[in-house]
């Protein structure tokens, strides 16, 4: 067969956004609604239903409720997360969030309320919502706007960068023969986090039953660690706790219902395990289980009807599938507890620290590139009002530093090399491997020797050195791979980008000589938490084929970081 032939279409805009996802939507909004200036948001998917709130949600985690202030979320923040933060972007989110949550009410959000017309709390930073069209809300929100443009179906592969500087993107259209060249004065990464690095809990045909969306491949990270931008706290992974099989949040039934954890004895456990906190928790039923004293459940068993009846209405918004399981086995909560387990894990800024590298105004260490939500790393626990919040962060950043901005262009032989690579897959000779194959291998090297399921998310550097050589084997076989159509020239990119991450990920997991959080990293060598030595954040700049780790120091909470390259 011959190559398919794929078509140049440049665009110029003055600000790209990569992702069309919760952060993005609203950075994009944020700058329509305060200038004239020319907004594109590239989107993978279709911008109605893409990113995490593809199926919607049913609360919003991350609220200043009564009695609480910015001040003690930071504090929270901090607690949950072991004092591994940082500290001026997680202040920055929490003086945010009660504004942008009111702004999503406004573009049409049910929230729930009380009689008094107050917000219906569902914990102490937390408001319950109608949440499962909260997607298509902020997608028509930002369709609406003369100055937004929506490419939907567009897969960014690279930056455009010239002299250290991203000018643009570099991306191929998953519904015609064609390569978008994007130039614009700021580039805005906002593609989200990486799932499937690791073997997932349900593999085969059920391997979309996650936590996090599937759909999230860490390209964002990629792209990112391809172009030499600064990376942080990669080695933070996050593994949920969830509903057994279904992968459904249990915060729904831990909050909702004020449930606890309980092992297959009826007792209580989690406090055995150290001070409750969202990786104790897990960690607390890892360890439950490797002792024999699993299955462990939410215990649920004697709730109301009433209160039944809530799990099961808040499960359609955004879970459907533990509805449905209780349903088909003519049961409920009320009748049995509900068993959990952990999950694969993740690479998330959202809900935990890992991401790019950035200041206060959420500028990467590459010039003219911003990172928000999922993407940007160092605040943990932004959920979707954090990620609104950087959102509108960056947007506002974004009004200020593009007024001495300009399009450039890249030198016409580059974009040629970077052309040349993304068609190479449509012109390889086949391959011995089939796609699916490599990506199979990659997740059962990740979860054998870099800390998943199988190990109890435990490593070692031994087994960290076996995972890295692996992977850069699969590198090597991923550049052989042969695409017949954009859907399988996708799919080998997704599985180069994952590999990258992998990469990065490894290194950040072996440079940490501590167990800081049990679970998400659970370092066999160095079993305890060491404050003495371990007070830092682990970075990485991806240089000549090697990841070289830097260790900085913590940014406190009314600190102005800002880069000084």
């Amino acid at each position: 067969m011959t190559g398919l032939k794929l078509a140049i279409q440049t665009v110029e805009t003055d600000v790209l956004i990569i992702g069309g996802g919760t952060a993005g939507c609203f950075c994009a909004l944020t700058i329509s609604e305060n200038s004239n200036l020319q907004v594109v948001i590239a989107e993978k998917a279709n911008i109605k239903r893409s990113g995490c709130l593809a199926a919607g949600v049913n609360a919003l985690n991350a609220y200043i409720g009564r009695g609480e202030t910015p001040e003690s979320f930071v504090d929270y923040v901090k607690r949950d997360s072991e004092g591994i933060i940082r500290e001026d972007l997680v202040y920055s989110i929490a003086k945010r969030l009660n504004i942008v949550t009111e702004k999503l009410e406004d573009l049409g959000l049910t929230i729930l309320k009380d009689k008094n017309g107050d917000y219906v709390p569902r914990g102490k930073r937390s408001i319950k919502i109608n949440g499962e069209n909260i997607k298509p809300i902020l997608a028509q929100a930002a369709a609406e706007k003369d100055n937004i443009t929506v490419l939907n179906h567009v897969n960014i592969v690279d930056y455009l960068v010239r002299d250290g500087c991203v000018i643009g993107a570099l991306g191929f259209s998953l519904r015609g023969n064609r390569i978008y060249q994007i130039y614009a004065k700021k580039t805005v990464c906002a593609a989200g986090g990486a799932a499937g690095l690791y073997k997932p809990n349900n593999p085969t045909f059920s391997k979309h039953k996650m936590w996090y969306s599937p759909f999230n491949t860490g390209a964002g990270y990629a792209i990112g660690i391809r172009a030499g931008a600064e990376m942080t706290s990669f080695e933070m992974r996050f593994i949920a706790l969830r509903c057994k099989d279904t992968i459904a949040p249990t915060g729904t039934i831990a909050q909702g219902i004020k449930t606890v954890q309980v092992n297959a004895g009826g007792e209580e456990y989690v406090e055995q395990y150290g001070r409750p906190s969202t990786h104790i928790r897990l960690y607390a039923t890892v360890m439950e289980n490797r002792k024999g004293n699993g299955p462990c459940f939410l215990k649920t068993e004697g709730i109301t009807d009433e209160q039944q009846m809530e799990l099961f209405k808040a499960y359609l918004n955004m879970a459907p599938a533990q509805t449905l399981k209780w349903l088909e086995r003519n049961t409920g909560p009320g009748r049995e507890n509900v068993e959990i387990e952990g999950t694969e894990p993740y690479i998330v800024g959202g809900h935990t620290a890992g991401g790019y590298w950035v200041d206060h105004h959420r500028r990467t260490t590459l010039k003219n590139l911003y990172a928000i939500g999922d993407a940007a790393g160092g605040s943990p626990k932004k959920y979707v009002t954090g990620c609104l919040a950087e959102g509108q962060i960056a947007a506002l950043s974004i009004l200020e530093d593009i007024k001495v901005a300009q399009i450039i262009k890249r030198d016409d032989n580059r974009i040629k090399e970077q052309v040349k690579y993304l068609s190479r897959f449509l012109e390889n000779n086949g391959s011995l491997h089939p796609i699916t194959e490599v990506e199979e291998a990659m997740q059962k090297v990740m979860d054998e020797y870099a800390g998943g399921i199988a190990s109890a998310y435990g490593y070692s550097s031994a087994k960290l050195g076996i995972a890295a050589r692996r992977i850069d084997e699969l590198l090597i076989i991923a550049d052989t791979l042969k695409a017949s159509n954009l859907r399988q020239l996708l799919a080998i990119f997704e599985i180069i980008d994952r590999l990258y991450v992998c990469k990065v990920l490894i290194r950040h997991l072996e440079a940490r000589r501590e167990t800081r959080w049990r679970c998400y990293q659970e370092n066999i060598d160095y079993p305890q938490k060491d404050d003495k030595n371990w007070q830092k954040y682990v970075n990485s700049v991806f240089k000549d084929g090697n990841v070289e780790i830097i260790f900085r120091e913590l940014v406190g909470r009314d600190a102005v970081y800002e880069h000084k390259n």
